[in-house]
């Protein structure tokens, strides 16, 4: 992507936002609501130390990705079972219901961002082959009296023509994470459970994937959106209409390298609804699970860490205006578990 269009691009949204905060009389409003982390100050003050938040912790932009790493490089062999232990096993029914709203159709081609493990990557490859069963059953029922041309198909060559089509239209998916050990964790799961073919590994950033536009059909990132660096997209200031372009965004990256009607899916923590509920979590979440990391994992921080940066993600609401912000189209989200979770979905219209 030219530097012409990344420039572009922030323009375009920035126009978007103005005239949607420009009230009926025409007389433009500056909202003083923050859209970078809350740490938010004024335009040279951002620009001068460029801070970020690590958990409850603020920390310079440039360190963020270090720790980041470094959290998941020490739970990487710990993570699927912590997973189990954290969720009582509830994570697989979320990342199920992921594959039942994507529905996705043999020939599709997935990018899964921070899918280290591959937990979303096989969901896709055993639902896609389960289609094709489906379909070929389908056919196979449809077609017990062949017709004239299926006969004159076979014996002409064309049968070998759609034999070399269909393995063209193959579905494959692709993960990408920037941690190589996570990526050695999903290798092994790999071969140990016989997934060869169809899936392929790639150490890469969520903010500068390394791939050309308009590549993939489905865009996953399952419980990893919140770990990026850069998510918001502008922070407004009460005294400037400047704003701080936040560097190549994740949700912009995104848009880039689906196809025209791709689809983005993001699966993350969000805010509980009920809250009764909420207080429920709130005392689990801090109490139970960097313990669990201990006694588990033997990183009581590393979890801790995951906890916090579940409280320092953007709610439903603000998560679905980013994504529109974005570029995306038709977005909407679906909360599970009353809201631990919440389903993101969007298109590239």
């Amino acid at each position: 992507m030219s530097r012409a269009v990344k420039m572009a691009a922030p323009v375009s949204l920035l126009v978007g936002r103005v005239l949607r905060r420009t009230s009926a009389a025409g007389e433009l409003r500056l909202s003083t609501r923050c859209w970078a982390p809350p740490s938010c100050r004024s335009f040279s003050d951002e620009v001068a130390e460029k801070n970020t938040h690590f958990g409850f912790e603020t920390v310079p932009e440039a360190e963020k990705a270090k720790k980041v790493y470094k959290v998941f490089e020490n739970v990487a062999q710990k993570y699927d079972l912590m997973n189990d232990a954290m969720s009582l096993g509830i994570h697989r029914l979320w990342k199920d219901a992921l594959l039942h709203a994507m529905h996705p159709q043999p020939g599709a081609c997935l990018l899964d961002v921070a899918g280290g493990t591959g937990d979303i990557a096989f969901r896709f490859l055993e639902y896609v082959a389960s289609q094709k069963e489906r379909q070929a059953r389908r056919t196979a029922h449809s077609m017990r009296t062949p017709s004239w041309q299926d006969i004159s198909d076979k014996y002409s060559g064309n049968e070998e023509e759609e034999g070399e089509k269909r393995r063209l239209r193959e579905s494959r998916a692709v993960v990408c994470d920037i941690n190589k050990e996570m990526l050695k964790v999903g290798k092994e799961k790999a071969r140990h459970t016989g997934v060869s073919a169809g899936v392929s590994w790639v150490v890469g950033d969520g903010e500068e994937l390394p791939f050309d536009d308009q590549q993939f059909d489905i865009y996953t990132i399952a419980f990893g959106i919140r770990n990026v660096t850069h998510v918001e997209l502008f922070c407004w200031t009460a005294h400037s209409m400047d704003v701080v372009n936040k560097s190549i965004l994740a949700l912009q990256e995104a848009l880039r390298v689906l196809k025209p009607g791709g689809r983005f899916m993001c699966l993350e923590f969000s805010k509980v609804t009920n809250p009764v509920l909420a207080r429920l979590y709130d005392a689990y979440s801090f109490q139970v699970i960097p313990v669990l990391g201990e006694v588990i994992a033997g990183d009581w921080k590393s979890y801790q860490y995951l906890v916090e940066s579940i409280r320092k993600f953007p709610a439903q609401e603000e998560f679905k205006e980013m994504m529109e912000d974005a570029g995306f189209s038709c977005v909407h989200y679906h909360n599970l578990t009353g809201g631990v979770v919440s389903l993101h979905s969007g298109f590239k219209l």
